[in-house]
């Protein structure tokens, strides 16, 4: 045995390749440990809507108003379930119906019911079956669908996408991601608060023959600035001179006036002077069904022929995206369209609400001029819908939230169904305060 105090014997040299690769794997493994598969993934912006709840929901101001969503409110700030949609509910449960999967498509009675709502009940393209149509998922899925299938069917050149300038902020990013180039057209003209007509006609007739051309049916969010009837027809007229496709969203029809076939003017119009249109329709505000996500999507096809084959594609394209769309609120839907009461009692909840946004705007309007203001205001009655653009800097509405507790989104989008009688003096007279 060797001596007690002599040095331990090295390792055998081939021990030593062995032992370091080992060492080099644990360290490698230690490293990896330390480090998250998405640590490099960095914190996106906030959406601006959700921010501005936020800090109205921080705020300890009793006095607080929250004019960023776009959600209808009673005068009492609440939500408002529609007559219509509880007496439905009510119907459906005692009819105990069952929760299965729905079609790919949707429940086709719904579906029927809702184009015929929006292109109304003497549509020729619907009577021949030449509308090729399928449930969504309210507005920002059937805006996708729609993306998606210009993206992968528009034959020739893949087409840019315009969008009015300003537009809903959730159309850019919907056709950018789905592989669309998004430019814009002019339309609001912020020295009159109005459509800015003449701009818009130019840029739709300077764009690129056969370029995507997508609108809003009526009250345009976010300024609630429409074309007139005749202004639409020249619209149409320059788009079908340019043989642009056009695309229709429909968020509104019955809450901007309260009556369903007047909101629904300029899709009709187009689709009557021949154009080929998509439309994007959506239930959520004009049925108080929010949370269902219930809408449909449609293209008028040359034929019924081409209408099953579009059709065939877009549900291919909806299996993988979400694979079956939500029954309640279709269902719902789908009931009071189905009962000529309900309809007629729908006709009149739309009417209420359209209403009561439209006489808000009047006292709006009253309680400017009350509190000093000699601004012309006009254009808030002139504006139509959920929404106001008010004219407000960015600047100013910073002002409104830190000394007011006002709080909207910094373009000066007012949505008009969180002002009541109990509110609308004080924020007029807030918005004469950041305006000297």
């Amino acid at each position: 045995a060797p001596p007690a105090d002599s040095p331990a014997p090295s390792p055998p040299k081939v021990l030593i390749p062995m032992l370091s690769r080992a060492v080099s794997r644990v360290s490698r493994a230690t490293s990896c440990r330390s480090l998250s598969l998405w640590g490099g993934v960095e914190m996106g912006p906030k959406d601006p809507i959700i921010g501005v709840t936020e800090s109205y929901t921080a705020d300890p101001n009793p006095s607080k108003l929250n004019l960023g969503v776009g959600a209808y409110r009673d005068d009492n700030g609440k939500p408002w379930t529609l007559p219509s949609v509880r007496i439905a509910s009510e119907k459906i449960l005692v009819a105990n119906k069952n929760h299965e999967y729905a079609p790919i498509a949707g429940f086709k009675s719904f579906v029927d019911k809702g184009l015929k709502l929006a292109y109304g009940p003497n549509s020729k393209e619907l009577e021949a079956g030449s509308i090729a149509g399928i449930q969504a998922l309210s507005g920002t899925g059937s805006l996708r669908i729609c993306g998606e299938f210009i993206n992968k069917f528009y034959p020739g050149q893949k087409p840019a996408v315009y969008v009015p300038n300003p537009t809903w902020g959730n159309h850019i990013p919907i056709m950018q991601d789905s592989g669309l180039e998004v430019r814009k057209y002019r339309y609001y003209d912020n020295k009159t608060n109005g459509v800015d007509i003449k701009g818009m006609l130019e840029d739709i007739e300077d764009a690129p023959e056969g370029s995507v051309m997508l609108m809003h049916v009526c009250a345009h969010n976010p300024t609630g600035a429409d074309p007139t009837l005749a202004e639409w027809e020249d619209i149409s007229k320059v788009c079908k001179k340019k043989n642009h496709f056009i695309v229709m969203d429909s968020a509104y029809q019955g809450f901007a006036s309260g009556d369903p076939d007047t909101d629904a003017a300029s899709l009709r119009i187009f689709v009557e002077e021949g154009h080929k249109v998509a439309l994007c329709q959506s239930f959520a505000k004009n049925f108080g069904l929010y949370g269902h996500r219930i809408g449909t999507f449609s293209i008028i096809c040359d034929n019924s022929d081409e209408a099953k084959r579009v059709e065939s594609q877009l549900k291919i394209l909806a299996r993988p995206m979400y694979s079956n769309p939500p029954i309640q609120g279709a269902y719902i839907v789908d009931t009071i369209l189905e009962d000529e009461s309900l309809t007629k009692q729908w006709f009149d909840d739309v009417k209420t609400m359209a209403d009561r946004i439209i006489t808000m705007r009047q006292m709006l309007t009253d309680a400017l001029a009350t509190a000093g203001s000699t601004e012309d205001w006009s254009h808030i009655n002139k504006q139509i819908g959920m929404f106001c653009f008010s004219g407000l800097t960015p600047e100013q509405c910073d002002l409104l939230a830190s000394e007011h507790s006002v709080y909207l989104t910094r373009n000066g989008r007012i949505s008009m169904a969180g002002v009541t009688t109990k509110n609308v003096e004080y924020l007029a007279n807030a918005m004469v305060s950041v305006r000297k």
